[in-house]
């Protein structure tokens, strides 16, 4: 088998792992996280409700990031995000790494919604 298949599965059983113990409410919603090898995507979401209550990701036009694929981008998403859902009142989430080590862009989009008011 292909080494990013064989690296997709494993991925996808961490997930599949991880969701089986988070699971996001109305008083804390899931903060989820996706990578891919140029962008980053991040939203909250009110798993009881199946809702979307905010999102921000680097390919948005807003974002104003000419490099997207590294921490400084995925830091600017998370401070970006938090500012979204602290506007909908949402301060306490539960964090979903969606499969993915807690390193590197994930660890610093995390540090930078915490940073910017977000707690979990």
């Amino acid at each position: 088998m292909d080494k990013q298949v064989q690296k997709t599965i494993r991925r996808s059983r961490r997930r599949i792992g991880l969701r089986k113990r988070i699971s996001g409410t109305t008083v804390r919603p899931r903060l989820t996280v996706y990578k891919s090898l140029n962008h980053m995507h991040a939203q909250i979401i009110d798993d009881l409700a199946g809702k979307t209550l905010a999102a921000a990701s680097t390919s948005e036009k807003a974002m104003g990031l000419t490099k997207t694929g590294n921490s400084a981008a995925a830091a600017a998403v998370g401070a970006k995000l938090a500012e979204r859902a602290k506007a909908k009142g949402v301060t306490a989430v539960v964090f979903d790494r969606g499969g993915f080590k807690f390193h590197g862009r994930v660890k610093a989009l995390a540090d930078a919604a915490r940073k910017a008011g977000l707690s979990f």
